[in-house]
Protein backbone atom coordinates (compact mmCIF):
# COMPACT_ATOMS: atom_id res chain seq x y z
CA UNK A 1 0.00 0.00 0.00
CA UNK A 2 1.42 3.62 -1.11
CA UNK A 3 1.63 5.72 2.06
CA UNK A 4 0.46 9.33 1.52
CA UNK A 5 2.30 11.98 3.20
CA UNK A 6 0.28 12.90 5.82
CA UNK A 7 0.03 9.12 6.67
CA UNK A 8 3.86 8.87 6.50
CA UNK A 9 4.17 12.14 9.22
CA UNK A 10 1.77 10.20 11.72
CA UNK A 11 3.47 7.27 11.54
CA UNK A 12 7.08 8.70 12.17
CA UNK A 13 4.95 10.89 15.12
CA UNK A 14 4.07 7.64 16.58
CA UNK A 15 7.56 6.17 16.60
CA UNK A 16 8.76 9.31 19.05
CA UNK A 17 6.95 8.37 22.13
CA UNK A 18 8.87 7.21 24.29
CA UNK A 19 8.45 4.32 27.12
CA UNK A 20 7.04 5.83 30.84
CA UNK A 21 9.38 6.50 33.42
CA UNK A 22 9.19 3.57 35.73
CA UNK A 23 11.60 4.93 38.38
CA UNK A 24 9.04 7.52 38.77
CA UNK A 25 6.27 5.29 39.15
CA UNK A 26 8.06 4.05 41.82
CA UNK A 27 9.15 6.58 43.70
CA UNK A 28 5.29 7.89 43.66
CA UNK A 29 4.04 4.21 44.78
CA UNK A 30 6.52 5.11 48.13
CA UNK A 31 5.52 8.13 49.02
CA UNK A 32 1.65 6.64 48.81
CA UNK A 33 2.98 3.73 51.20
CA UNK A 34 4.26 6.43 53.46
CA UNK A 35 1.27 8.26 54.09
CA UNK A 36 -0.79 7.33 57.21
CA UNK A 37 -3.98 5.68 55.40
CA UNK A 38 -4.77 1.70 54.61
CA UNK A 39 -2.14 0.48 52.12
CA UNK A 40 -3.83 1.85 48.80
CA UNK A 41 -7.17 3.08 50.35
CA UNK A 42 -7.97 5.06 47.66
CA UNK A 43 -7.92 2.92 44.68
CA UNK A 44 -8.23 3.51 41.37
CA UNK A 45 -7.42 7.50 42.06
CA UNK A 46 -4.10 6.32 43.70
CA UNK A 47 -3.28 4.19 40.52
CA UNK A 48 -3.86 7.29 38.38
CA UNK A 49 -1.38 9.73 40.03
CA UNK A 50 1.34 6.82 39.80
CA UNK A 51 0.34 6.67 36.38
CA UNK A 52 0.53 10.34 36.20
CA UNK A 53 3.83 10.42 37.90
CA UNK A 54 5.27 7.76 35.34
CA UNK A 55 3.95 9.81 32.22
CA UNK A 56 5.35 12.96 33.42
CA UNK A 57 8.64 11.54 34.50
CA UNK A 58 8.24 12.55 38.26
CA UNK A 59 6.77 11.84 41.53
CA UNK A 60 5.82 15.48 42.39
CA UNK A 61 2.62 15.37 40.89
CA UNK A 62 0.31 18.61 39.57
CA UNK A 63 -2.66 18.85 38.28
CA UNK A 64 -3.75 22.70 38.82
CA UNK A 65 -4.17 23.48 35.73
CA UNK A 66 -6.97 21.62 33.46
CA UNK A 67 -8.47 21.62 30.66
CA UNK A 68 -10.85 19.91 28.58
CA UNK A 69 -10.87 19.52 24.84
CA UNK A 70 -14.33 18.51 22.91
CA UNK A 71 -13.60 17.66 19.25
CA UNK A 72 -16.97 18.46 17.24
CA UNK A 73 -18.00 17.18 13.88
CA UNK A 74 -20.64 16.07 11.92
CA UNK A 75 -21.37 11.97 10.47
CA UNK A 76 -23.15 11.37 7.45
CA UNK A 77 -24.57 8.07 8.49
CA UNK A 78 -27.07 10.19 10.08
CA UNK A 79 -28.95 9.55 6.75
CA UNK A 80 -29.70 6.53 7.62
CA UNK A 81 -32.37 7.17 10.37
CA UNK A 82 -29.20 6.20 13.51
CA UNK A 83 -30.01 9.17 15.80
CA UNK A 84 -33.19 11.15 17.26
CA UNK A 85 -32.46 14.57 16.23
CA UNK A 86 -30.20 15.55 12.90
CA UNK A 87 -27.05 16.99 12.04
CA UNK A 88 -27.62 20.92 12.87
CA UNK A 89 -27.80 19.80 16.19
CA UNK A 90 -24.09 19.66 16.37
CA UNK A 91 -23.08 23.16 15.79
CA UNK A 92 -25.96 24.47 17.91
CA UNK A 93 -24.19 22.76 20.85
CA UNK A 94 -21.10 23.66 19.80
CA UNK A 95 -22.29 27.09 20.31
CA UNK A 96 -23.28 26.64 23.70
CA UNK A 97 -20.46 25.02 24.86
CA UNK A 98 -18.33 28.36 23.00
CA UNK A 99 -20.61 30.56 25.30
CA UNK A 100 -20.51 28.64 28.18
CA UNK A 101 -23.93 27.47 28.54
CA UNK A 102 -23.67 24.03 27.90
CA UNK A 103 -23.46 20.32 30.87
CA UNK A 104 -19.77 20.19 30.29
CA UNK A 105 -19.28 23.71 30.62
CA UNK A 106 -21.11 24.04 33.99
CA UNK A 107 -19.31 21.18 35.69
CA UNK A 108 -16.10 22.48 34.32
CA UNK A 109 -16.85 25.86 36.21
CA UNK A 110 -17.07 23.83 39.59
CA UNK A 111 -13.91 21.74 38.55
CA UNK A 112 -11.71 24.68 37.86
CA UNK A 113 -11.30 23.46 34.45
CA UNK A 114 -10.60 24.96 31.18
CA UNK A 115 -13.33 24.25 28.06
CA UNK A 116 -11.93 24.22 24.42
CA UNK A 117 -13.91 22.96 21.94
CA UNK A 118 -12.55 22.58 18.10
CA UNK A 119 -14.13 22.15 14.89
CA UNK A 120 -13.11 19.50 12.85
CA UNK A 121 -16.11 19.14 10.50
CA UNK A 122 -19.14 20.54 11.90
CA UNK A 123 -21.87 20.23 8.72
CA UNK A 124 -22.25 23.77 7.07
CA UNK A 125 -21.18 25.34 10.07
CA UNK A 126 -20.70 29.44 10.11
CA UNK A 127 -18.47 29.60 12.84
CA UNK A 128 -18.20 31.27 16.35
CA UNK A 129 -15.08 33.01 17.62
CA UNK A 130 -14.91 30.72 21.24
CA UNK A 131 -14.99 27.41 18.30
CA UNK A 132 -11.31 26.97 17.62
CA UNK A 133 -11.53 25.91 13.36
CA UNK A 134 -9.28 23.47 12.27
CA UNK A 135 -12.01 21.99 10.00
CA UNK A 136 -10.52 18.95 7.65
CA UNK A 137 -14.33 18.95 5.92
CA UNK A 138 -18.02 19.42 5.71
CA UNK A 139 -18.88 16.44 7.56
CA UNK A 140 -17.91 12.57 6.78
CA UNK A 141 -19.70 10.63 4.46
CA UNK A 142 -22.25 7.70 5.03
CA UNK A 143 -20.43 4.85 6.02
CA UNK A 144 -23.23 2.53 5.11
CA UNK A 145 -22.47 4.00 1.39
CA UNK A 146 -18.68 5.05 1.53
CA UNK A 147 -15.54 5.64 2.88
CA UNK A 148 -15.97 8.01 6.20
CA UNK A 149 -13.11 10.21 4.38
CA UNK A 150 -9.73 9.59 2.61
CA UNK A 151 -6.92 7.83 4.91
CA UNK A 152 -5.19 11.14 4.01
CA UNK A 153 -7.64 12.98 5.38
CA UNK A 154 -7.75 10.36 8.64
CA UNK A 155 -4.33 10.71 8.92
CA UNK A 156 -4.39 14.46 9.16
CA UNK A 157 -7.32 14.53 11.21
CA UNK A 158 -4.90 12.60 13.73
CA UNK A 159 -2.23 14.66 13.10
CA UNK A 160 -4.43 18.06 13.99
CA UNK A 161 -5.19 16.18 17.29
CA UNK A 162 -1.29 15.02 18.46
CA UNK A 163 -0.80 19.11 17.18
CA UNK A 164 -3.80 20.36 19.74
CA UNK A 165 -1.80 18.45 22.26
CA UNK A 166 1.46 20.29 21.34
CA UNK A 167 -0.12 23.27 22.08
CA UNK A 168 -2.01 22.53 25.18
CA UNK A 169 1.07 21.37 26.55
CA UNK A 170 2.62 24.21 27.96
CA UNK A 171 -0.38 25.25 29.50
CA UNK A 172 -2.20 22.65 31.08
CA UNK A 173 -1.23 19.93 33.50
CA UNK A 174 -4.03 17.36 32.24
CA UNK A 175 -6.83 17.23 29.49
CA UNK A 176 -10.10 15.74 29.13
CA UNK A 177 -10.74 14.23 26.14
CA UNK A 178 -14.56 14.85 25.15
CA UNK A 179 -16.70 15.28 22.11
CA UNK A 180 -20.10 16.50 19.85
CA UNK A 181 -21.23 14.96 17.00
CA UNK A 182 -24.77 13.85 16.15
CA UNK A 183 -24.67 9.96 14.94
CA UNK A 184 -21.07 9.54 16.14
CA UNK A 185 -22.03 6.55 18.81
CA UNK A 186 -22.55 4.59 15.30
CA UNK A 187 -19.62 5.35 13.97
CA UNK A 188 -18.00 4.27 17.37
CA UNK A 189 -19.85 0.93 17.79
CA UNK A 190 -18.70 0.37 13.93
CA UNK A 191 -14.85 0.82 14.60
CA UNK A 192 -15.25 -1.09 18.17
CA UNK A 193 -17.18 -3.95 16.44
CA UNK A 194 -14.07 -4.25 13.91
CA UNK A 195 -11.45 -3.44 16.30
CA UNK A 196 -12.34 -6.21 19.56
CA UNK A 197 -13.84 -8.35 16.82
CA UNK A 198 -17.13 -8.35 18.55
CA UNK A 199 -20.84 -8.98 16.95
CA UNK A 200 -21.87 -5.53 15.86
CA UNK A 201 -25.61 -6.42 17.91
CA UNK A 202 -23.43 -6.63 20.59
CA UNK A 203 -21.19 -3.49 20.63
CA UNK A 204 -24.14 -1.00 20.00
CA UNK A 205 -26.28 0.70 22.09
CA UNK A 206 -28.92 3.44 21.92
CA UNK A 207 -26.71 6.48 22.62
CA UNK A 208 -28.35 9.34 23.19
CA UNK A 209 -31.58 7.49 23.14
CA UNK A 210 -33.33 5.52 20.80
CA UNK A 211 -36.90 3.26 20.43
CA UNK A 212 -36.34 -0.53 19.70
CA UNK A 213 -36.80 0.69 16.00
CA UNK A 214 -34.18 3.22 16.14
CA UNK A 215 -32.18 0.48 18.05
CA UNK A 216 -32.43 -1.70 15.52
CA UNK A 217 -32.36 0.80 12.31
CA UNK A 218 -28.28 1.56 13.97
CA UNK A 219 -27.67 -2.35 14.70
CA UNK A 220 -28.43 -2.48 10.52
CA UNK A 221 -26.28 0.60 9.92
CA UNK A 222 -23.41 -0.73 11.69
CA UNK A 223 -23.32 -3.85 10.05
CA UNK A 224 -23.75 -2.58 6.83
CA UNK A 225 -21.16 -0.08 7.37
CA UNK A 226 -18.47 -2.82 8.17
CA UNK A 227 -19.60 -5.30 5.58
CA UNK A 228 -19.21 -2.58 3.11
CA UNK A 229 -15.52 -1.98 3.94
CA UNK A 230 -14.20 -5.21 4.50
CA UNK A 231 -11.66 -3.44 6.70
CA UNK A 232 -9.45 -5.44 9.22
CA UNK A 233 -7.95 -3.93 12.50
CA UNK A 234 -4.44 -4.22 11.04
CA UNK A 235 -4.69 -1.68 9.60
CA UNK A 236 -5.58 0.75 12.16
CA UNK A 237 -5.53 4.08 9.66
CA UNK A 238 -8.23 2.04 7.19
CA UNK A 239 -10.19 1.25 10.42
CA UNK A 240 -10.35 4.99 10.70
CA UNK A 241 -10.83 6.25 7.06
CA UNK A 242 -13.05 3.88 6.46
CA UNK A 243 -15.70 3.94 9.66
CA UNK A 244 -15.17 6.62 11.85
CA UNK A 245 -15.62 10.37 11.57
CA UNK A 246 -13.38 13.44 11.99
CA UNK A 247 -14.25 13.54 15.74
CA UNK A 248 -13.14 10.38 16.60
CA UNK A 249 -10.24 10.66 14.32
CA UNK A 250 -9.18 14.13 16.23
CA UNK A 251 -9.77 12.04 19.62
CA UNK A 252 -7.34 9.50 18.34
CA UNK A 253 -5.23 12.27 18.05
CA UNK A 254 -5.05 14.11 20.99
CA UNK A 255 -4.32 10.29 22.87
CA UNK A 256 -1.55 9.70 21.10
CA UNK A 257 -0.56 13.62 21.31
CA UNK A 258 -0.93 12.98 25.10
CA UNK A 259 1.68 10.11 24.97
CA UNK A 260 4.01 12.41 22.69
CA UNK A 261 4.14 15.07 24.91
CA UNK A 262 3.70 13.32 27.70
CA UNK A 263 0.60 14.78 28.61
CA UNK A 264 -2.22 13.21 30.97
CA UNK A 265 -5.61 12.44 28.64
CA UNK A 266 -8.61 11.79 30.66
CA UNK A 267 -10.84 8.90 28.55
CA UNK A 268 -14.51 10.07 28.74
CA UNK A 269 -17.51 7.96 27.43
CA UNK A 270 -17.65 5.82 24.74
CA UNK A 271 -16.96 7.48 22.12
CA UNK A 272 -13.57 8.79 24.08
CA UNK A 273 -13.44 5.33 24.29
CA UNK A 274 -13.60 4.26 21.01
CA UNK A 275 -11.13 6.66 20.09
CA UNK A 276 -8.34 5.77 22.86
CA UNK A 277 -8.97 1.94 21.10
CA UNK A 278 -8.15 3.40 18.00
CA UNK A 279 -5.05 4.84 19.43
CA UNK A 280 -4.01 1.52 21.08
CA UNK A 281 -4.36 0.01 17.69
CA UNK A 282 -2.01 1.99 16.47
CA UNK A 283 0.36 2.02 19.15
CA UNK A 284 0.17 0.36 21.99
CA UNK A 285 2.50 3.55 24.36
CA UNK A 286 -0.64 5.35 23.87
CA UNK A 287 -2.20 3.49 26.80
CA UNK A 288 0.45 5.34 28.90
CA UNK A 289 -1.48 8.81 28.58
CA UNK A 290 -5.22 7.36 29.50
CA UNK A 291 -6.50 8.13 32.68
CA UNK A 292 -9.93 6.03 32.80
CA UNK A 293 -12.85 8.49 34.32
CA UNK A 294 -15.93 6.83 34.00
CA UNK A 295 -18.02 3.42 32.62
CA UNK A 296 -20.53 4.36 30.55
CA UNK A 297 -24.07 3.01 30.65
CA UNK A 298 -23.08 1.84 26.97
CA UNK A 299 -22.93 -2.12 26.64
CA UNK A 300 -19.81 -2.03 25.61
CA UNK A 301 -17.89 0.33 27.94
CA UNK A 302 -16.31 -2.30 30.46
CA UNK A 303 -15.14 -4.38 27.65
CA UNK A 304 -13.15 -1.17 26.02
CA UNK A 305 -11.70 -0.51 28.97
CA UNK A 306 -10.69 -3.76 30.25
CA UNK A 307 -8.74 -4.10 26.33
CA UNK A 308 -6.96 -1.31 27.58
CA UNK A 309 -6.30 -1.70 30.73
CA UNK A 310 -7.56 1.03 32.12
CA UNK A 311 -9.80 1.29 35.50
CA UNK A 312 -12.67 3.98 35.93
CA UNK A 313 -12.86 5.53 39.15
CA UNK A 314 -16.44 6.60 38.49
CA UNK A 315 -19.18 3.98 37.64
CA UNK A 316 -22.52 6.38 37.52
CA UNK A 317 -23.73 4.78 34.29
CA UNK A 318 -23.36 8.00 32.43
CA UNK A 319 -24.28 8.73 28.39
CA UNK A 320 -23.83 12.48 28.48
CA UNK A 321 -21.14 13.11 26.18
CA UNK A 322 -19.24 16.70 26.26
CA UNK A 323 -16.41 15.48 28.07
CA UNK A 324 -18.65 15.36 31.12
CA UNK A 325 -17.26 11.95 32.82
CA UNK A 326 -13.53 13.01 32.01
CA UNK A 327 -14.88 16.64 33.93
CA UNK A 328 -16.67 14.65 37.15
CA UNK A 329 -13.25 12.64 37.51
CA UNK A 330 -10.71 15.85 38.00
CA UNK A 331 -12.03 17.27 41.36
CA UNK A 332 -11.47 13.42 42.60
CA UNK A 333 -7.51 13.13 41.31
CA UNK A 334 -7.55 16.82 43.31
CA UNK A 335 -8.53 15.74 46.70
CA UNK A 336 -6.27 12.20 46.01
CA UNK A 337 -3.47 14.15 45.08
CA UNK A 338 -3.88 16.27 48.94
CA UNK A 339 -4.37 13.30 50.24
CA UNK A 340 -0.79 11.97 48.48
CA UNK A 341 1.50 15.51 48.56
CA UNK A 342 -0.45 16.96 51.82
CA UNK A 343 -1.54 14.08 54.21
CA UNK A 344 0.60 13.36 57.29
CA UNK A 345 2.91 10.00 57.12
CA UNK A 346 2.97 7.51 59.38
CA UNK A 347 6.11 8.64 61.10
CA UNK A 348 4.42 12.01 61.56
CA UNK A 349 1.73 10.25 63.22
CA UNK A 350 3.66 8.19 65.60
CA UNK A 351 2.16 5.31 64.05
CA UNK A 352 3.79 1.43 62.72
CA UNK A 353 3.43 1.82 58.96
CA UNK A 354 1.52 -0.96 57.10
CA UNK A 355 3.09 -3.95 55.54
CA UNK A 356 2.52 -5.04 51.97
CA UNK A 357 1.25 -8.58 52.37
CA UNK A 358 1.37 -10.80 49.24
Amino acid sequence: MIQGDKEKELYRLIESIRDTDAKAYEECARRWDLVAHPLHGLGVLEDDIKQIAALTGSADVSLKRKAVVVCCADNGVVAEGISQTDSSVTGIVADNIAEGRSSVCRMAAVAGCDVIPIDLGIKDYKGHRGVKDIRIGNGTENICEDPAMTREQAAETVIAGIEQVRLLSEKYDIIGVGEMGIGNTTTSAAIISVLLGTDANEVTGRGAGLSNDGLERKRKAVKKAIERSNVSKEDGLGVLAELSGFDLCGMCGLFIGGAIYRVPMIVDGICSQAAALAAWNLTEKAAGAMIGSHISSEPVSEMILNKLGIQSAISARMHLGEGTGAVALMPMLDMALAVYSQGYTFDDGGIKAYEHFK
